[in-house]
């Protein structure tokens, strides 16, 4: 079996050939701006864009834990925008990340990776304001990604973390 390659580096700025998909992890409430989405914005401005109107006709879509969205950026770029996180805030009921629908958004996604050819390129996603923990996302990754033959790179920005 394949492995994830792991890097130190701006996820989304990866440096390789061919069709690539940036993903990361959203939450279910629409907000946007803080954590990676940030990197995002400074770079393109349409995943944002999406997000935001994919939230607001959320009545009309298919908008909610496990979605995802596929946003073209570069002519060989995609950002998707997985709805991975309940809400904001750490409270009674713990930490925002739903494994269970970043579970289902990387099995959609793996579909549409591998009908673009793409390989795909995230942070830890889920690991940072959604509270995840990598042991419990990795295995996630490698079970509907890798395992598909679809490329995984993960990269670390800044010190790696523990």
């Amino acid at each position: 079996m394949s492995e994830i390659t792991y890097v130190r580096g701006d996820a989304t700025a990866p440096s390789v050939r061919g069709v690539k998909v940036i993903a990361h992890v959203c939450n279910d409430i629409g907000g946007w701006g803080k954590g990676f989405v940030l990197a995002l914005s400074r770079r393109w401005p349409e995943p944002e864009r999406a997000y935001r109107a994919w939230h607001r006709e959320r009545a009309s879509n298919d908008f909610g834990l496990g979605a995802v969205q596929l946003v073209q950026v570069e002519p060989q770029v995609w950002v998707a925008n997985m709805v991975g996180q309940r809400g904001i805030r750490r409270g009674d009921r713990g930490v925002p990340v739903r494994y269970d629908a970043i579970d289902t958004a990387l099995a959609r996604l793996a579909g549409e990776a591998a009908r673009l050819g793409a390989c795909v390129h995230m942070p830890r996603i889920g690991c940072g304001l959604a509270g995840g923990e990598w042991s419990r996302v990795e295995p996630l990754v490698l079970g509907r990604l890798v395992e598909r033959g679809i490329a995984v790179t993960v990269h670390d920005h800044g010190e790696r973390p523990k």
